[in-house]
């Protein structure tokens, strides 16, 4: 058994250098304090934003020199995802933990090609699918040869533009692989429900996290950044930076 959770943190986008430096500063600060090893998180490309006007990142050669960066400058292990199947390679020459979006985790060639990588892969589960549904999304990880799959849980559909977390789904996927993450920022959500742009309630991040735990929960996921409300990218979800150490610190 690990003998600490995963923790995966970091801006949900990629917005310059400048916030990539202050945010894996933090993370390395916090990887001493508490000798934990937190992976950073950031995306290269948002291809799912609501509006064909939002933001959505650098792109893949430039947003992988800016990942390779913080990798080489701060020794943080990297996790981001991929959309599309042809990312897979060159993500995978960079990156520690592919991550599949929830709204493609049933896509065969995106999970077969980020396994064929030889990374972790990480599962989002969708938010129409049952915690035990997951197992054919690892399955198909499994038999393309990947050598570890983790499963990350991100609430359900509630109605239009809302999200229930049904914490039994933790204990469900841990029968399926040992590493079951929460995410505590993208499960606060209100899609879509913001003109234009999804919304959510970050107050929730906290109480996200510790109800995860008591269900067994074996890794937490943050977005995190200085100024959220600034975030060009689910600036409503994630959690203040200056927040995340006291958070890390109560799971510990």
């Amino acid at each position: 058994m690990q003998d600490k959770p995963v923790f995966i943190a970091g801006p949900c986008v990629i917005e310059s250098k400048e916030l990539l430096n202050k945010v894996a500063e933090e993370l390395q600060r916090l990887n001493k304090k508490y000798h934990t090893d937190i992976i950073f998180k950031a995306s290269f490309d948002k291809a799912n934003r609501t509006s064909l006007h939002s933001y959505r990142g650098p792109g893949l050669n430039k947003g992988l020199e800016m990942l390779m960066e913080i990798k080489e400058r701060y020794g943080l292990r990297l996790l981001t995802d991929i959309h599309e199947s042809m990312q897979a390679g060159p993500v995978g020459e960079v990156v520690d933990v592919i991550q599949i979006p929830a709204f493609l985790c049933r896509q065969t060639d995106l999970l077969v090609a980020a396994a064929r990588t030889g990374k972790i892969v990480n599962i989002k589960k969708a938010q129409f699918l049952s915690g035990r549904d997951m197992r054919y999304p690892v399955e198909k990880c499994l038999e393309s040869g990947a050598g570890e799959v983790w499963l990350t849980e991100r609430g359900n559909s509630f109605g239009y533009n809302n999200l229930v977390v049904d914490f039994r789904n933790i204990p469900d996927m841990k029968e399926i692989v040992p590493t079951v993450i929460m995410d505590c920022t993208h499960s606060v959500q209100r899609p879509s429900a913001g003109e234009g742009k999804t919304v959510g309630d970050r107050k929730f991040v906290p109480s996200m996290a510790m109800a995860a735990k008591a269900f067994g929960a074996t890794g937490y996921f943050f977005e995190v950044h200085p100024d959220p409300d600034k975030g060009l990218s689910d600036a409503a979800n994630m959690l203040e930076l200056d927040k995340l150490d006291a958070l890390i610190g109560n799971l510990l």
